[in-house]
């Protein structure tokens, strides 16, 4: 692949992340995608043989990003119920400050599809939440806990989009769930 080869792939993935940060998902059409990269339709299929894969090279920079912001928010240290606890909102805050991308991410058919590995990305992140529920819960079948806080996450993450939480609990700060669904799948902080 020359350089300028590997530049136009390039340039259709970043056009692609700034597409579904400004429409959504819905707006990552391969030939939107070619326009805004100001290339012909059928440019991104040298690159990108089908939608899918150019979508799942979009959702790898979704998952470098999430990973980054975990790593940054991990890199203090602490004990292992505070990481958990600012992991959480990390995942929390990227969620609802990238709809677009938090829902192309977690797209059935990208993570099946086995294209750029995206299992293999996002499954990490995975991994660094079990351990940390492993330290909190020795004991436990850390994964199933850290399966279920992340399903509540996820869950929390979505209720709010859509004003459903905000609504059943008359808060506009998403931090009691987050500490309720902390306390349910950690048990309650020592002290308290």
């Amino acid at each position: 692949m020359t350089e300028n080869d590997t530049g136009l792939r390039t340039r259709l993935i970043d056009v692609g992340v700034d597409l579904v940060a400004a429409e959504g998902v819905q707006a990552l059409t391969l030939r939107e995608i070619a326009r805004r990269a100001g290339v012909s339709h059928g440019a991104p299929r040298r690159h990108f043989p089908t939608h899918l894969e150019l979508l799942s090279a979009i959702a790898q920079r979704g998952f470098a990003d999430l990973g980054d912001r975990v790593r940054s928010t991990l890199a203090n240290g602490g004990d292992p119920r505070a990481q958990v606890t600012e992991l959480s909102r990390t995942y929390l805050e990227f969620a609802l400050g990238n709809p677009g991308m938090y829902e192309l991410m977690f797209r059935h058919d990208l993570l099946e599809s086995g294209h750029l590995g995206l299992r293999g990305t996002s499954l990490p992140l995975f991994g660094v939440l079990a351990d940390l529920v492993g330290r909190i819960r020795p004991g436990a079948d850390a994964g199933r806990v850290a399966g279920a806080l992340w399903a509540n996450l996820h869950g929390i993450a979505q209720l709010w989009r859509w004003g459903s939480l905000q609504l059943a609990t008359g808060s506009e700060d998403f931090t009691p769930v987050l500490e309720t669904a902390l306390a349910a799948h950690l048990g309650p902080r020592e002290g308290r």
